[in-house]
């Protein structure tokens, strides 16, 4: 047999395989399991901890969610790290190994690395929190959840928005539940010759005494155009529970519909005047006018 031969021969010899096994991998695994097990129990402990100490300090469910992600990354790579040296790998290899791979990665994942760093903006400019009710380029729902990558928002009717980070960021965001109180603005119009007064009168006594508005912050008519043949009229009221803003805002304007036509109060409506050419004489007769 051939120099090359006796060398593979003896190198993957069954005892040297056994010798191997028995002495350095199986050991080394054993250990690099148990100490997996113990960074897992390890962190079970220190999340519970961690957890109820943000509890206490008050701090609003979006930083706690981000507090609690960021260290379970964190002991993850750690623990995986720890095993990897137990094995035999040269962690510092690896490690500019990884450096290296990560800068190609990063180059190709450029968008994912990006909605990533939005995440953190998000997290630590706190624009709106879980739970708000936020209006994002025209999606509405409410926040539940917030995560390194995309914002989860759940819509009235029930659908579930995974909104990328950069969107947020770059985007205007309208929060509903910023301020312990919404105004909701109601639009309706008059005809030309109806009294403001009387209009004014009517809306307001759709609001009067409804449990829903706020007493302290009384409700309140502008005249916010002056038309050719109506004038548009807004009714401003306080809501007491910003999160029924959707219903009430339906709901007031069928009731604000049906006092104002219960009041006699006229609302213009949109109509067509056609003039029909008569032959012969180049003259015109009306064949419909302006009711």
């Amino acid at each position: 047999m051939s120099p090359i031969g006796d060398r593979l021969s003896e190198f993957f010899s069954p005892t040297r395989i056994g010798r191997y096994l028995a002495e350095d991998l199986v050991p080394n695994v054993v250990v690099a399991s148990i100490v997996l097990l113990s960074f897992w129990l390890l962190h079970r402990v220190l999340d519970r901890i961690l957890r109820l100490a943000l509890e206490r300090s008050r701090l609003d469910v979006t930083a706690v969610v981000f507090v609690r992600t960021v260290f379970r990354y964190a002991l993850f790579t750690v623990a995986i790290v720890t095993a990897l040296a137990q094995v035999g790998v040269d962690v510092s290899s690896l490690l500019t190994s990884l450096g290296i791979a990560g800068l190609t990665i990063g180059f190709a994942a450029r968008d994912v690395l990006s909605n990533v760093i939005s995440g953190l903006f998000i997290f630590w400019d706190r624009p709106f929190v879980i739970g708000d009710l936020v209006e994002v380029g025209g999606d509405y729902g409410r926040v539940a959840e917030i995560t390194m990558r995309s914002t989860r928002v759940v819509t009235p009717d029930g659908r579930m928005l995974a909104i990328p980070n950069t969107e947020i960021v770059s985007k205007r965001v309208a929060s509903y539940t910023n301020f312990p109180h919404l105004r909701l603005d109601l639009d309706f119009t008059i005809d030309v010759t109806e009294s403001l007064a009387k209009a004014r009168e009517v809306a307001l006594s759709v609001v009067e005494g409804d449990g829903r508005f706020l007493a302290e912050r009384p409700a309140k008519v502008h005249v916010v155009a002056l038309n050719d043949y109506n004038v548009a009229m807004q009714l401003r009221v306080w809501l007491a529970d910003e999160r029924a803003h959707l219903d009430t805002r339906t709901e007031l304007r069928e009731k604000l519909f049906e006092a104002l036509r219960a009041a006699g109060v006229a609302m213009p409506f949109e109509t067509l005047d056609v003039r029909v050419a008569t032959g012969g004489s180049g003259g015109a007769s009306d064949a419909g006018v302006r009711s």
